[in-house]
């Protein structure tokens, strides 16, 4: 079943430093009409960065679910205008790990949460790893976590993340075949 529809008219009405919130109508093929609200946001990426023996991970702070050291793929915002979401993934690596990687394949792209925001979520997979020295931002507090491969799952088990859970389960998809 695909529907049609066309974008009526809409008001932003909240701007933050992330995200703004705008209210929308669209009309459907068959004259109904729909209001929305939707967060938009410039989309975002993240990395399964791992070599032979380990994957790495980032424990941080996420105060909006209430969780002091929630662990993740290192990931970030697509900030910067007119930024390629590959070179933000390189410059994320870098800033939030301290590595580099050779090899970069993109493993998926999806939409976070399609019921209410617009953001676009870029998935690589980063392998062929050195270091690389980059400044984090000020205001992150990351805690770098090399996760051993061969407790993967144990990792799948304690993230609580949606982008890390399909990373991770990706990635063990791959290991495993």
């Amino acid at each position: 079943m695909s529907s049609e529809f066309e974008r009526v008219d809409g008001e932003r009405v909240y701007e933050g430093t992330i995200f703004e919130v705008w209210r929308e109508r669209f009309r459907h093929a068959d004259g109904e009409e729909a209001v929305r609200e939707t967060v938009r946001h410039p989309g975002a990426v993240g990395m399964v960065a791992h070599d032979d023996e380990v994957v790495w991970l980032v424990r941080q702070p996420r105060e909006s679910v209430g969780i002091g050291d929630l662990l993740e793929i290192p990931a970030g915002k697509l900030d910067e205008e007119g930024e390629d979401p590959l070179d933000t993934a390189k410059r994320e690596l870098a800033e939030e790990i301290g590595k580099a990687a050779e090899t970069w394949e993109l493993l998926h792209e999806f939409f976070t949460s399609p019921g209410f925001t617009d953001e676009r979520f870029f998935l690589f997979l980063a392998t062929d790893l050195s270091d690389r020295h980059a400044q984090a931002e000020e205001d992150e507090r990351i805690e770098i976590v090399p996760w051993p491969l061969a407790r993967l799952h144990d990792a799948i088990a304690a993230c609580h993340d949606a982008k890390s859970l399909i990373g991770l389960l990706l990635l063990a998809q791959r290991v495993s075949s």
